[in-house]
């Protein structure tokens, strides 16, 4: 069971982000979640030259009774980059008082800042840590958004013809669906979780001057192992790595990117999952990929993951974390 030291949500509508099926639309500029009244029966068609055929993507809101104000503080990139056949796919999960604002900053600048980089069409890695960074150290010096105690984190599917690049910074997560064997459905992680307790990153945080421990409930069952500052219980953040967060990063959590690379195989790889631990935290990888497998197409596939994920939150804890998910078919698969 999860234990959070704050726990954030509220019953909401669902923010989508879908796009014509009928006719492929091009998302020259950075796709941002859209109103509710979208249509929920469409899905994007990718508009570039790469391997994702259709994608369809969702951030819903959660629920938590003793919050009815709470806004979702999860956020959403879906756009792509005709002059260099990229398509960049990006959850934001935001965190502390203020994690919404974070999140959405990255949401409406750091796509208009990965593609405005110099490198960006001959250095990918380093065009996307540059651009990372200049938006981070513009959040540091808005004085409208507190990010002492909160931040978010970031993973990022970018694929870019046949080739795929995994970015990372936190818990969310961005998995690959495999049919090795015909009807034999695997995942394959392409981004790894930055938590306090693996080794390295422990390390790290250690030699900063930080601590890494988890808090011990009433009933003696341990949450998650947290980042603590060497000479005070603050501020308790449940992963190693992100961006914002003042406070913690004085005490070893860092927001470097973890990069990862991957060529995609027609043979074999059907589909991508990319999402915030509102679907990690009860839904195992292969569970998500039997699940997005059994359906039609994205659009489905997210429906039935935002619901399960939901189902399972208030079976384990009575509140629901905010959600985001979306799930790219590959190489024409399940194509209507």
């Amino acid at each position: 069971m999860r234990r959070r030291l704050t726990v954030t949500g509220s019953s909401g509508a669902v923010e989508n982000i879908d796009g014509p099926s009928e006719s492929a639309r091009h998302l020259t500029e950075p796709a941002v979640e859209t109103l509710p009244s979208a249509p929920r029966d469409h899905k994007y068609q990718a508009a570039v030259r790469c391997a994702v055929t259709e994608y369809s993507g969702v951030s819903k809101k959660g629920h938590a009774p003793y919050n009815p104000r709470k806004k979702n503080q999860d956020s959403l990139i879906m756009a792509d980059d005709p002059k260099t056949n990229s398509l960049v796919l990006c959850v934001l999960d935001g965190h502390g008082e203020h994690g919404d604002g974070v999140s959405q900053a990255f949401r409406d600048q750091l796509v208009p800042a990965m593609f405005k980089h110099p490198a960006w069409g001959t250095d990918l890695k380093h065009a996307v840590a540059d651009a990372i960074a200049k938006v981070e150290r513009a959040l540091l010096r808005n004085y409208r958004i507190d990010s002492e105690f909160s931040g978010t984190t970031l993973s990022m599917a970018i694929i870019r013809g046949n080739h795929l690049t995994g970015v990372n910074i936190g818990d969310s997560r961005v998995i690959l669906g495999k049919e090795e064997t015909p009807g034999n459905f695997t995942a394959q992680d392409i981004t790894f979780d930055h938590k306090p307790d693996s080794p390295a990153e422990k390390e790290r945080i250690l030699g900063c001057g930080g601590r890494v421990f988890a808090v011990e409930y009433d009933d003696g069952i341990d949450g998650p192992p947290r980042v603590w500052l060497g000479h005070m219980d603050i501020p308790g953040l449940a992963m190693s790595r992100s961006l914002g967060d003042v406070v913690a990063h004085s005490g070893g959590v860092i927001s470097e990117p973890e990069f990862t690379e991957y060529d995609l195989n027609p043979a074999t790889d059907r589909f991508l999952v990319v999402a915030t631990d509102g679907l990690w935290e009860f839904v195992e990888n292969q569970e998500t990929v039997d699940m997005v497998e059994a359906q039609s197409g994205p659009t489905d596939a997210v429906d039935v993951l935002v619901t399960e994920a939901a189902t399972r939150w208030m079976q384990e804890e009575q509140v629901i974390d905010d959600t985001t998910i979306i799930v790219a078919n590959l190489f024409n698969y399940n194509a209507t």
